[in-house]
């Protein structure tokens, strides 16, 4: 159900008349506000230069900049994306609005329309995204959330766009603390949201961390622009909503312990990255070796994140895998070095005075068809391309234990891989038969021109750096 005021101005004056409204529309999150002690009333609207100052302390923007910004209608992103426009456009760049339809509400598809009017009627360029398909019936809030991510992000990739905005602020910064403090995460968790990470195919960027949401909603009433409300924001059944409703701590406390844990955070980050960079060797046939002496040199905690980005990585998964896991795994690789195990869809075979990760069959992905000039992104880790004249279609999947036997019977190239990796190493079939192993060079005769296979993992080995604004 909307609530609010759609097509029709909203002040803040409104708000504190109408308790129902305020409640929707500016409520506070979990933790009651504290004075602020930054020099800025929490009712003066956020201005261009510091949206400006908190971009150029993020850096890695175009001279002229082409961004996406993530509008869903409510107030935080209708006050950036008015923002980021003006940003852009003074640098000689442009901005494209896009809202996520994620068909859970029925109100949801004329939400997006209005969206697009709004934008249209300030000469904002926007784009719906639609996430079609059957809805799960449980994790609906995670399920959403990747759903919306992966049609952003794929969105910014096809476009060539290198950049996209959310309207995080400090509110969901307080919130995202609490939540991972209940959940009692360490001190990457407690750190909360950076203001810049990865995601397939872009950047994203959250320049509004530091900013309350007080100063957006008094934006949105100096410009007279309406916005919508999204009523599962309050809904207790998810736990987000039920903060929201408790009101429990200080934001300035949170927003306190949130700063102490980045600082940390940042430094133990720099640490797992030179270690990253000196232990571990990824090769194009997405497998990964891992110098096994430095499992049992390097500091416990940073060799067990180090296992933990390497799995996500190889195994094609969105998030990490648990702190737990991934230290029971660094455990039992040297307290038996000689034995296989398994993590994250991965498995990590010791060859060689080295580590080898391979993806793990029975979690892979089936193989998939691809059509003459078509692209997929299969297995979360191939970018898979077939040019327009190209040969087609083709089924791209891993090779399996039984066509590796034939190819090793064949006597295929030496390229230097142990032969218990080949059954995952991906694999192009058309027709007739086996067609292309593009990493140990076989090729069937006959077949003029074949796809292109590059290692895309979903989640990068190395992620941009944590930052705080």
């Amino acid at each position: 159900m909307l609530t609010g005021t759609i097509g029709t101005p909203l002040s803040l004056r409104a708000q504190r008349s109408n308790p129902g409204l305020g409640r929707l529309e500016a409520s506070g999150l979990p933790c009651r506000s504290a004075p602020r002690n930054d020099g800025c009333s929490p009712d003066l609207p956020l201005t261009l230069e510091e949206l400006a100052d908190a971009l150029d302390r993020i850096g890695g923007f175009e001279a002229r900049p082409v961004i996406a910004v993530a509008v869903s209608g409510g107030p935080d992103s209708m006050a950036l994306v008015l923002l980021a426009d003006r940003w852009a456009r003074d640098r000689g760049g442009r901005i494209v609005g896009l809202t996520v339809d994620h068909g859970l509400r029925p109100e949801s598809g004329e939400e997006a329309r209005i969206v697009a009017g709004w934008l249209g009627a300030r000469g904002i360029p926007h784009a719906i995204l639609r996430w079609q398909g059957e809805k799960p019936t449980s994790g609906v809030q995670a399920a959403a959330r990747e759903a919306r991510y992966r049609l952003l992000a794929g969105w910014c990739r096809e476009n060539g766009v290198l950049h996209l905005l959310t309207a995080h602020q400090r509110e969901d910064q307080a919130e995202t603390h609490l939540i991972r403090r209940r959940a009692k995460s360490g001190a990457f968790g407690l750190a909360a949201m950076s203001a810049a990470r990865t995601l397939p195919g872009c950047r994203l960027v959250r320049p509004l961390l530091a900013v309350p949401r007080a100063r957006l909603l008094a934006l949105l009433a100096a410009e007279r622009q309406p916005f919508l409300c999204d009523p599962s924001n309050l809904n207790p059944v998810f736990e987000r909503g039920r903060l929201r409703q408790a009101a429990t701590a200080s934001i300035d406390d949170c927003i306190a312990e949130t700063l102490k844990f980045a600082r940390q955070r940042i430094a133990r980050e720099r640490l797992l990255d030179a270690l990253i960079g000196r232990a571990v060797a990824l090769h194009p046939a997405g497998l990964a070796a891992i110098g096994r002496s430095f499992l049992a040199t390097a500091e416990a905690d940073i060799a067990e994140r180090l296992l933990g980005r390497v799995a996500a990585c190889i195994g094609g998964a969105g998030y990490l895998p648990r702190r737990n896991r991934a230290a029971r795994l660094r455990a039992g690789l040297l307290a038996i070095p000689e034995r296989p195990r398994t993590l994250g869809g991965c498995r990590f075979v010791p060859w060689r005075g080295q580590v080898l990760v391979l993806r793990e069959l029975a979690a892979a992905s089936p193989p998939e068809r691809l059509e003459a000039g078509g692209e997929l992104l299969w297995d979360r880790r191939f970018l898979v391309q077939a040019a327009a004249g190209a040969c087609g279609p083709f089924m791209v999947g891993y090779l399996g234990a039984q066509a590796a036997a034939v190819l090793r019977h064949a006597g295929s190239p030496h390229v230097g891989l142990p032969r218990f990796v080949y059954p995952v190493l991906p694999a192009l079939w058309d027709e007739t038969g086996l067609a292309a192993v593009p990493h140990v060079d076989y090729v069937r005769a006959g077949i003029a021109a074949l796809p292109r296979l590059d290692f895309r993992p979903a989640e990068p080995l190395t992620r941009a750096r944590f930052t705080v604004v």
